[in-house]
């Protein structure tokens, strides 16, 4: 007798656990639990995206302020080097114009070619 009371405890156990799960499955499925966890990941989702963008443009600031220091471009107007000018001697003036007396031209902000090739 105390083997049937066993066994019939332990299924009636076993039913009410299985339904209880069951129950809760059935819950977390219906439309409105499924709108719900949908709308908390998207918050979820949002919040990382937004860290991300913060994190983002700290980098961009840090790195720009690093550029900045590299280059100069941080200093005080005072505390920059002067403009430079190349010298340009016009040594053979044009023959049909007459403006072209041997000045000295002054270029501001200068290029010059860094090709090893050239005139070599």
């Amino acid at each position: 007798m105390f083997r049937r009371t066993f066994w019939f405890t332990a299924g009636a156990a076993a039913g009410v656990w299985a339904t209880t799960k069951v129950n809760r499955k059935l819950k977390q499925l219906t439309p409105e639990s499924l709108a719900a966890q949908a709308a908390d990941k998207a918050i979820e989702a949002g919040h990382k995206i937004k860290d991300f963008a913060l994190d983002v443009r700290d980098g961009m600031v840090q790195r720009e302020a690093e550029l900045g220091e590299a280059l100069g471009l941080n200093a005080h107007p005072d505390a920059l080097p002067a403009r430079r000018f190349a010298v340009i001697e016009n040594r053979s003036p044009a023959k049909h114009d007459s403006s072209n007396d041997n000045k000295t031209k002054y270029i501001e902000n200068p290029t010059y070619s860094y090709n090893r090739n050239e005139d070599h």
